[in-house]
């Protein structure tokens, strides 16, 4: 008897999965959507949680740097000391160093790679580097080089010993300054004499990691910086009457500055209010703004385990600063030089302010200021950023000065602290900032200047463009039009959608600091970015990473159909597009109530229909996908029913 039961419970078993199979249409799962991609496990450097692993390793550079300016030639002449420490698993047998100045030459790879109508990154051609008096070695002197385009390579008689091992490389170097330095540097003309801003001004090593090895992309143009952290000590030797601002801290103010000067800065320690160091009726007045009258002052700056320094230095400088006030108790100062015609209420007058808000906010929110100056230089740069120097266009005013100035400031953050490599992955410096700019933007002076970054629907114009290109393609491989987009905007909408939208930002904030500080004055890799914001959260976000930051998808939810049943209502949702999204959705109903209800993005790995029981004996008058308008969904005109 047992066995008839058996065979008729099997026979009933078939025979409903047969009469299921005949009813339902067979379509695939959309687990492709939800797989791991990229290599994201564990190894012996970097740990599937998002952390470095036990034998994470970094290489130390140190510098030692004189250089003098000459005002009339244009030329910038100096000599560099690195100490390089390797502290690698391996024996390194030679270095690699950038030379970027040979950037500015009429055969440099970056001038060969111009379009001839010219682009934002053109820059001059009669430059480049001249390198003399060069000396390197472990324990003997070895003065084997060769430089090829920006790179230098320095072989050694024998090779740097592995963790720990040092190398010494000392050169003069000398090249002419350029009037266009690829919007990252130059000259500019004013009334009152030519503003030098200086950056990329002095031979850099390249990074060594367990990644690429040596990294030694060219300089080209769109591409920026990828830096080993260091100690620098370095010497800036110019006209008397300059004044110099620099990454780091002034060593040596009573032989630079007046006495005057020096009781103003004191003032502006203090001072949650701009206070004029230098103001506008006394540049040029050198008898009561020089400790000099001839000759030539140094200027001697020290900064600590930065990747970076960059200068300025001109005659004309307006000069004010005020108090930076960080979380810990501990002050920083804001600091503005810019020229007579850039003064003005609407203009670089109220560039300390913005500075300092803009520090104070990143600091309050992300992770604490490092540095003991934020100094913002009025120039020929349109806009960009080093360690504690931003470099800003002289013109800038209202809305726009704010705009670049919280922009290049937040870059202290991403990628001075946390130092990713933007040659090849601009979206994790210039996307995280642009996304973390958005809300400084909104807290500052109560919402003062505007911000949309939060409206992905604005969005919908270049994610539906045929020319479009991924964010994960290398800067100076997109195209000039998409560049503002690869890098910038659908990064930093992703950005936004993951805390507003598919998180909640308690959840993100949480995560989004600790990577910070687990991966502050490292350098991490777009996986470990993943990983670690995966393993904080909690979620699995491979579909996000995979369809937002490599592939052209787009978001395309809708609402099928409304029916009133006796449980309830039943709404249908379609996933028309190739990027899954939680579906957030508000509910009218017939006596004026609402309610917002949220389904998990899982309702799309197996198909791109789902049927919700609304549980409510209401009369459901209106449905609408995303009301707050964070998707930048090509299709929002099915996003409402009524």
């Amino acid at each position: 008897m047992k066995n008839v039961l058996k065979i008729l419970a099997v026979f009933f078993l078939l025979g409903n999965f047969n009469f299921l199979m005949a009813q339902e249409e067979v379509v695939p799962n959309n687990q492709e959507l939800f797989d791991d991609f990229l290599y994201r496990r564990s190894n012996q450097y970097r740990s599937a949680s998002g952390i470095p692993a036990h034998n994470y390793f970094q290489n130390q550079a140190d510098y030692v740097i004189e250089a003098e300016l000459d005002d009339q030639t244009g030329i910038l002449k100096g000599k560099i000391t690195l100490s390089y420490t390797n502290n690698s698993p391996e024996e390194l047998p030679f270095i690699w160093m950038y030379l970027e100045q040979n950037r500015f030459t009429e055969d440099s790879r970056g001038t060969l790679t111009t379009p001839v109508m010219g682009n934002r990154y053109k820059g001059d051609t009669d430059g480049g580097v001249k390198i003399s008096d060069f000396s390197a070695k472990v324990k003997t002197v070895a003065t084997d080089y060769y430089i090829t385009d920006t790179r230098m390579k320095v072989t050694f008689n024998e090779p740097i010993p592995s963790k720990g091992g040092k190398a010494t490389v000392s050169m003069n170097f000398e090249f002419k300054i350029p009037n266009s330095g690829m919007d990252r540097m130059g000259q500019l003309q004013t009334e009152k004499g030519t503003i030098y801003a200086l950056a990329q001004w002095y031979p850099r090593v390249a990074v060594f990691d367990d990644v690429s090895g040596w990294n030694t992309e060219p300089y080209l143009g769109a591409g920026e910086f990828y830096c080993e952290y260091g100690n620098f000590d370095y010497k800036i030797t110019v006209p008397y009457n300059h004044i110099v601002v620099a990454s780091g801290e002034l060593q040596n103010p009573k032989e630079v500055l007046t006495k005057t000067q020096i009781e103003r800065l004191n003032q502006a320690s203090k001072s949650d209010k701009t206070v004029m160091i230098l103001p506008l009726d006394e540049v040029g007045k050198t008898q009561i703004t020089r400790p000099k009258q001839s000759g030539k002052l140094t200027w001697h700056y020290k900064m600590q385990n930065t990747r970076d320094v960059a200068f300025a230095s001109s005659v004309a400088f307006i000069w004010d600063a005020a108090r930076i006030n960080l979380p810990s108790g501990k002050t920083a100062m804001a600091q503005s030089v810019y020229p007579k015609e850039s003064h003005g209420q609407n203009g670089w007058s109220r560039s300390t302010e913005y500075t300092k808000a803009s520090i104070e906010f990143y600091s309050d929110w992300l992770f604490e200021y490092p540095y003991p100056t934020a100094i913002n230089v009025a120039c020929n740069v349109g806009g960009m950023e080093y360690p504690g120097v931003s470099f800003c266009r002289y013109s800038a005013q209202g809305e726009g000065l704010w705009g670049v100035t919280d922009h290049e400031f937040g870059h202290n953050w991403f990628p001075m602290i946390v130092g990713s490599n933007e040659r090849k992955h601009a979206w994790m410096d210039e996307g995280f900032n642009t996304f973390i700019n958005h809300y400084s933007t909104k807290n500052f002076n109560k919402g003062e200047y505007p911000s949309d970054e939060d409206k992905g629907r604005n969005r919908v114009g270049w994610m539906t463009w045929r020319n479009r290109e991924a964010v994960h393609t290398f800067p100076d491989v997109a195209k000039s039009y998409n560049l503002a987009y690869v890098a910038y905007y659908k990064p930093a909408t992703g950005m936004v959608l993951l805390r507003e939208y598919i998180l909640e930002p308690e959840i993100f904030d949480e995560a989004f600091k600790g990577y910070i500080n687990t991966w502050a004055y490292k350098h991490p890799q777009p996986t470990d970015f993943f990983n670690y914001m995966e393993n904080a959260t909690g979620e699995n976000l491979n579909w996000f990473w995979k369809s937002w930051f490599y592939t052209n998808g787009n978001i395309d939810l809708a609402i099928d159909t409304v029916e009133k049943k006796t449980n309830g209502t039943h709404i249908t949702f379609l996933n028309n597009g190739e990027i899954p999204m939680p579906v957030i959705f508000e509910v009218t109903f017939e006596d004026g109530s609402k309610a917002t209800k949220k389904l998990p993005v899982e309702i799309w790995q197996r198909g791109s229909q789902w049927t919700h029981l609304l549980k409510t004996d209401k009369t459901v008058i209106k449905v609408q996908i995303d009301p707050q308008g964070f998707l930048p969904d090509k299709n929002d005109r099915d996003n409402v029913w009524e």
